[in-house]
């Protein structure tokens, strides 16, 4: 199965759903940032939730940045979603091998919400482009396991009750064996049947990396819930990094001259990689001697 999202509708357009897998995508992140398990479990739900908000940007213009900080020893996580599902992410510490012992409701699963810690918030910033207005939404997280998080973050900020499943099963050569999510939100004209109906329908759902592990395609996972489904959009989507040696060399302009200076007397030159691909950029002392000169010229 491919890496893809799917927009419906059901009991007459008053619930929405999104569902998605994100296999490949986070198969892409774990080999690139050399994520463990529980950083990967981490990352992956975040992508998944950050690719179902993403799917329902209007234009290319915009962008969602999503951050998660509980205090944990995961330290951040970032998540950046595109128009049409498209994401990249990262985590502070990709080292992170963490399960729940056996006396624990989630016991010998990766310990996702002592990674993330929950002493902390869940952050989403949504740009607009074209010299709108952003929106930006905080709430504290309630357990660092990601979907329950999101699910008051959606309650909270954007008045919208929602429902969130994700999960990532990760293989013990810590390459992923499923990832994926679902989104289930109720429309402002929601009935308390149309609630009653989806409540029956994510009870009876198994995990989504266990049905995606299993092969279940997306379109049966829906039919499998309501008898209604409306399908609306299906859309391939990636990792995509945006990340450019035009984008380095504008960062560090922005830093003192002193520091610039002091990476051509030492390095002669400069050295940056991507948090998000791991992609290297090789900036020569010739390119920091006109960083340089167009920040004099600035000044003066």
């Amino acid at each position: 199965m491919k890496d893809q999202l799917i927009k419906a509708l059901a009991c007459e357009g008053r619930v929405r759903i999104y569902v998605v897998n994100t296999t490949g995508l986070v198969n892409y992140a774990q080999k690139q940032q050399d994520l463990w398990p529980t950083a990967s479990a981490a990352l992956g739900r975040t992508l998944s939730v950050a690719s179902m908000m993403g799917a329902n940007l209007k234009s290319d213009q915009e962008k969602i940045t999503i951050t998660i900080n509980g205090g944990g020893p995961i330290g951040t996580v970032m998540a950046d979603a595109y128009y049409g599902g498209n994401v990249r992410g990262f985590v502070g510490d990709p080292h992170i091998m963490l399960q729940y012992n056996e006396d624990h409701p989630l016991a010998n699963k990766l310990a996702v919400g002592i990674a993330v810690g929950k002493e902390g918030y869940l952050e989403v910033k949504k740009d607009i482009g074209m010299g709108k207005e952003d929106f930006s939404g905080r709430v504290a997280l309630q357990s660092g396991e990601i979907g329950e998080d999101f699910a008051y973050y959606f309650a909270l900020s954007e008045q919208t009750p929602s429902a969130v499943s994700v999960g990532v099963l990760v293989d013990t050569d810590n390459t992923i064996i499923a990832s994926g999510g679902l989104l289930l939100q109720m429309m402002p004209d929601a009935t308390e049947d149309d609630i009653r109906k989806s409540e029956e329908a994510l009870r009876k759902l198994d995990n989504m990396s266990n049905l995606i592990r299993d092969n279940v395609a997306l379109e049966d996972i829906l039919h499998s819930m309501f008898d209604d489904i409306k399908i609306l959009e299906t859309t391939d989507v990636a990792f995509v990094c945006n990340c450019s040696k035009e984008k380095i060399i504008n960062a560090i302009s922005l830093m003192d001259a002193s520091e610039i200076q002091n990476m051509i007397d030492e390095d002669h030159g400069a050295q940056a990689t991507c948090q998000y691909c791991k992609k290297e950029y090789q900036i020569s002392e010739a390119e920091l001697q006109d960083i340089l000169k167009d920040k004099a010229h600035v000044v003066h």
